[in-house]
């Protein structure tokens, strides 16, 4: 991804979705882990052929609900996930899951605190060690693209596809996540508009940090409706350099 190399990062987070994983993957770029967003708890690692499976501890089943869900995400025809879909891929019944979850609508409140999470604690990294403005938006809508190339099943919930059949506080609960981007986009070009020497930095701010939402929004959309063949990556150093300049 040649065009992602002028924006480096904290390590890119590897997919929570693969249970094949070790926990470590999923925490390249939090310092955290899938776990530690959901629960606090030792990932599940899904056991090999020809091994006895073990039951999982109290708080690994959870987990190991959550890396499934993710994981259907990416299949075609996964708009609609039910729960006996779900039970049946993970061989427990559906009592057994909501054990774990009140209702399927926590366990889409369980991927979307990992994106919110994730991403805003990389997000707030680059506020914290970048100090030109400018660069933290670029840097700042690279990382969430890079995220969701990296985790094409939470896309799915990001861009509210997996949510339409879903509870109405989900979509609310991620729409309000890109408020907060945007808010901290707005921030970030006040900064670099004020350091150019604007004679309206608020307004030009709120402009360009619309744009640079949105942008932000339709590359995901387009990877999720492409069947993730389209990546959210592509020409990315040089639409950033075309929107930011």
């Amino acid at each position: 991804m040649p065009e992602c190399r002028r924006y480096p990062l904290a390590p890119v987070i590897a997919p929570m979705i693969d249970p094949a994983h070790s926990d470590a993957t999923a925490a390249d770029a939090t310092g955290g882990s899938v776990e530690a967003e959901v629960g606090q708890h030792d990932a599940v690692a899904v056991p090999s052929a020809g091994t006895s499976r073990k039951r999982p501890k109290p708080g690994e089943r959870r987990v190991q609900i959550l890396q499934t869900l993710a994981s259907m995400l990416e299949q075609p025809g996964a708009e609609r996930i039910t729960t006996a879909a779900l039970a049946a891929k993970l061989d427990v019944s559906e009592a057994a899951l909501y054990r774990h979850f009140a209702s399927k609508a926590q366990m889409f409140e369980g991927l979307i605190e990992f994106i919110e999470s994730s991403v805003f604690t990389l997000v707030n990294q680059i506020t914290e060690r970048e100090t030109s403005g400018a660069a933290q938006a670029q840097r700042i809508v690279a990382l969430i693209l890079q995220f969701g190339e990296k985790n094409p099943g939470m896309v799915r919930v990001m861009v509210g596809d997996a949510l339409v059949f879903e509870h109405e506080r989900l979509i609310v609960r991620m729409n309000q996540f890109f408020d907060r981007v945007e808010s901290q986009l707005r921030q970030s070009l006040r900064l670099a508009a004020e350091n150019a020497g604007s004679m309206t930095p608020t307004v030009d701010a709120g402009a360009l940090a619309s744009v640079l939402t949105a942008y932000v929004v339709g590359r995901l959309q387009r990877y999720a409706r492409s069947g993730f063949k389209r990546s959210p990556t592509e020409h990315l150093d040089a639409a950033l350099q075309r929107l930011t300049a």
